[in-house]
């Protein structure tokens, strides 16, 4: 089942235009779109539920090609917001899979999240629900992102944009082609007073700044007219100041101070991701296939105030993380037959992770107290985990309005948690009519654990100390299993307005799920023993002659029982409730909407806002509550003009959170949930670019 936000955000073009004469494409453009056609069909998304936001579209967005990765993600039915970037697809925390131009690149130690802004990016689509055989691993929904190609968007822009917050944030593109070579490039840096979400909820706080660069590269070589090599590269390094509330006493005594006054905290983060894939595409009649190699290298380094911290929570850690992940995949489709294609592939991946971890901690006397003689402790480890996996799937079309996608996969892990697990997968499509549609689908999951988070601590050492835990056990991550199904229908009623409902239904065992358990932004995961994951989406979107409008509404609930992992994390007490009954995860959120419209007003100007409503994630014992819900709204103005160099410019203005609401994402209570985090204030921001 298929959602296009550029139907939902596209404004057509006024009137009939008179007939235009034909030009001839140059070979490289022709050769372009004939190997971007043929890559897409090595990997069809028959049955799962595809939300498409087009380059149009994010250009329509308040922020346009300026927005993050992640703010355009949340136009998307069933994604919620959460604080440093990350996403929660349909009651999952993060366990999102990246393909880039069809490669499937491990995600980050800090996540994808923000490793882009969409500059570079053609479209960007969001695949949830029971995902065909080709999809694995990372199963909560896949992030397809087709990035700009030189050859069909010859030439260039130059950005400059800014406003509250501090914010200086110019941007670079270029693209082009030659012969059988073309590349595009894209480039940004960003300069912010509000790096991560403030603790408070002051418009700002200090020590929050944070520095970002940020570069992709997309180039190809046709080797002949069948055959073309293709280099993606990409990367992005931060610094970031952390914030910390601090004011007042202190439970703790360290260094002969036991108070906060005249204390400037000054803890800072270090994030750098870079990847590189080299594909190699080939198309010969029936037959499509791509192989590809990739590499990806990212490193998280978080370095305390040490005072403050152990003033504040008894504890100042040093963490350095360092993961590296090599892999070969392989994609290929045979259309054997007018109404069968088959397609097969395979994935091979090792990461290893490296973990420093150097804690200041303070010693307990014999009745629990502290005393105040701060020593640290030094942790080192190293962490490898490999993936194998193949599948094979049949599309199929028994009669002329039903298709049928069946096929399994099988996958293996091998490292600190292994397995293996044979996953069968089923979709079936039924075109009712030219304007319904009815999809049914069942997916067999199995997912590793994230490599790049995994951590062997010896809890052992940190016994008669601030950092010793309730609990003292930490039982190795697990795989997760799950049985899904989803249930879809959309129905068009006459040429403007498009309806759509989805049910989905997850069934896990081992349940993974993820949280921040001390200061640094680096997330630990852990399993429930059982889980269930389950709710409802419900979208809507309307096309007229000068404005469109899309919105979508996400029931949910995610919960878990037992715990069998990393036990060290949670409270005796907690334990002890999980045990008994099934509790709501900590990024669970019973209702998710989001809602965007856009109105060509003028010749060259459009007005455009969205908006996002969150009903509050958890917090308290156990994550028994949740915070409190909120509404924000964006607006954007942007007009195209043609300035007095005679060259193309276009100017916008964007007010982020409308009517400056106050609200909480996180209050710093509940499981795995480090500190409060606030969402961000009323901004003003613009910007000015031209097209070369």
């Amino acid at each position: 089942m298929r959602r296009l936000l550029p139907a939902f955000l596209l404004l057509p073009l006024a009137g009939p235009r008179a007939q235009e004469p034909v030009m001839e494409l140059p070979e490289v453009v022709v050769q372009s779109r004939r190997f971007e056609e043929a890559r897409s069909r090595i990997a069809p998304s028959l049955g799962a539920s595809v939300t498409e936001i087009t380059r149009e579209a994010i250009e329509r967005l308040p922020q346009g090609e300026e927005t993050p990765l992640n703010q355009v993600l949340l136009q998307a039915p069933g994604v919620v917001q959460a604080p440093q970037g990350e996403l929660h697809v349909r009651g999952d925390h993060r366990n999102l899979q990246y393909r880039i131009n069809g490669v499937t690149i491990p995600e980050a130690i800090s996540g994808f999240g923000q490793l882009f802004d969409a500059r570079g990016l053609r479209s960007v689509s969001l695949i949830t629900g029971a995902l065909p055989a080709q999809f694995g691993y990372r199963t909560a929904g896949v992030v397809d992102i087709r990035l700009r190609s030189g050859a069909q968007e010859p030439g260039g822009t130059a950005s400059l944009y800014g406003g509250s917050f501090g914010t200086f944030q110019p941007g670079l593109s270029y693209g082009g082609g030659s012969g059988r070579f073309e590349y595009f490039l894209s480039g940004s840096m960003l300069r912010s007073d509000r790096g991560f979400e403030n603790p408070t909820a002051a418009r700002t706080v200090p020590r929050n700044a944070t520095e970002q660069f940020r570069g992709l590269l997309n180039a190809a070589y046709a080797l002949d007219d069948r055959t073309r090599l293709a280099l993606i590269a990409g990367g992005n390094a931060s610094r970031f100041e952390v914030p910390m509330v601090a004011g007042g006493s202190s439970p703790f005594t360290a260094f002969g101070r036991s108070s906060f006054d005249g204390l400037d905290p000054r803890a800072r983060q270090w994030q750098r991701t870079g990847f590189g894939v080299l594909a190699l595409q080939h198309s010969r009649d029936a037959l499509d296939v791509q192989i590809s190699g990739f590499l990806r290298r990212s490193t998280v380094s978080y370095l305390p105030d040490v005072l403050a911290d152990l003033l504040g929570t008894g504890v100042a850690s040093s963490v350095g993380r360092r993961n590296t992940a090599i892999g070969l995949q392989g994609d290929a489709a045979w259309r054997v037959a007018e109404r069968h294609t088959l397609r097969a592939g395979f994935f091979l991946s090792r990461d290893e992770t490296a973990n420093r971890l150097a804690s200041t901690v303070l010693p307990l006397d014999v009745s629990g107290g502290t005393l105040d003689a701060p020593f640290t402790i030094t942790e080192r480890d190293r962490v490898t985990q490999s993936l194998g996996g193949l599948y094979l799937q049949d599309e199929w079309r028994p009669l002329e309005r039903v298709t049928v996608n069946f096929g399994a996969r099988l996958d293996g892990v091998r490292g600190p948690a292994s397995g293996s697990q044979l996953s069968p997968r089923l979709n079936v499509v039924w075109n009712v009519s030219d304007a319904t549609t009815l999809s049914a689908g069942y997916a067999r999951y199995f997912t590793p654990p994230p490599a790049e988070l995994l951590a062997r601590p010896d809890l052992a050492r940190y016994a008669g100390t601030t950092l010793e835990p309730e609990v003292a056990r930490a039982g190795a991550v697990r795989p997760e299993r799950a049985h899904y199904f989803n249930l879809g229908l959309r129905h068009r009623i006459g040429e403007r307005l498009t309806l759509g409902a989805e049910a989905f239904w997850r069934d896990v065992r081992d349940l993974q799920d993820l949280g921040q358990f001390g200061t640094a932004y680096v997330f630990s995961p852990y399993n429930y023993a059982r889980g269930r994951v389950y709710g409802t989406e419900l979208t809507a979107a309307w096309r007229g002659e000068r404005w469109s409008f899309h919105g979508n509404v996400t029931l949910s609930r995610s919960e878990g029982k037992g715990l069998v992992s990393n036990q060290y994390f949670w409270s005796a007490a907690e334990l002890a409730q999980v045990a008994r009954k099934f509790v709501r995860t900590d990024h669970d959120q019973a209702v998710s909407a989001s809602a965007g419209a856009s109105w060509r007003a003028w010749e060259g100007g459009t007005l455009s806002a969205t908006l996002l409503y969150g009903s509050g994630m958890r917090r308290g014992f156990a994550n028994s509550e949740s915070v409190t819900p909120y509404v924000t709204m964006n607006l954007g103005v942007a007009h195209r003009f043609e300035g007095p160099d005679g060259g193309r410019w276009t100017a916008r203005l964007d007010v982020l959170n409308v009517f400056d609401r106050r609200y909480q994402l996180r209050d710093g209570t509940g499981i795995g949930v480090g500190a409060p985090q606030f969402g961000l204030r009323r901004g003003i921001f613009a910007g000015l670019s031209r097209s070369f």
